[in-house]
């Protein structure tokens, strides 16, 4: 397992802090781990505290009144999430389930004020890095918003791809219909005809439950 000073290394928001900083905020870190499918933190919440993920899988989602679940996110080793906890007293706006075991790096906001004390200027490099990460939100949803339910599923399926040496791309996370759904905000079988025509056009593939993606998704549905 990586240390805790080399993964604080890899979160964005604590990018351009010095050694003797990063050194701090680890030795303030505690390390803690939950099974598979285990909620880490719960919507609505009490904020106390910063996650990040040094090994596993977790999905980030919210849930309406009648418990239907819409996944905005899934991460693993190196992301984080709980970030603006250490900077509030609000609540959590959304809900965290281990996807497979998991090991977390977690700061609380406790010991993170008391290494402020000594390195105040921690504060304002994380408030110009949080709002970088703020704007990049910002465009996600304007993005979200403007989009048709077919544009939607694709950007779902390239922001998840990765490549392969043969030329195409591959889905590492094995999705279903419904968490293409969930993701996306539509319908199951909306989603089933856009896959079904797609595959059919040969854009995609199934290798099991891997979806691999031979050539660039058209534009428009």
């Amino acid at each position: 397992m990586a240390s805790a000073y080399s993964m604080l290394q890899k979160v964005e928001i604590f990018q351009g802090l010095s050694d003797d900083e990063l050194a701090a905020l680890a030795a303030s870190s505690t390390s803690r781990s939950f099974p598979k499918n285990t909620v880490v933190i719960h919507e609505n919440d009490p904020a106390d505290s910063l996650f990040v993920i040094e090994a596993g899988k977790v999905k980030v989602y919210c849930s309406d009144k009648n418990g239907k679940e819409f996944i905005m996110n899934t991460q693993g080793e190196g992301d984080y999430f709980g970030e603006l906890a250490l900077l509030d007293d609000s609540t959590r706006s959304a809900s965290v389930r281990t996807v497979e075991k998991c090991n977390f790096c977690i700061i609380y906001k406790e010991d993170f004020n008391r290494v402020l004390e000594d390195h105040p200027s921690i504060s304002r490099k994380l408030i110009a890095n949080l709002a970088s990460r703020v704007r990049k939100l910002t465009a996600d949803v304007k993005s979200l918003a403007l989009q048709d339910v077919y544009g939607r599923v694709a950007n779902v399926l390239m922001d998840l791809s990765e490549e392969r040496g043969d030329g195409t791309l591959y889905i590492g996370e094995k999705l279903t219909q419904q968490d293409i759904a969930d993701r996306v905000g539509a319908s199951r079988e909306m989603v089933a005809r856009i896959l079904k025509d797609l595959t059919i056009g040969e854009y995609i593939r199934f290798e099991g439950r891997h979806i691999i993606i031979n050539t660039r998704l058209p534009a428009k549905y």
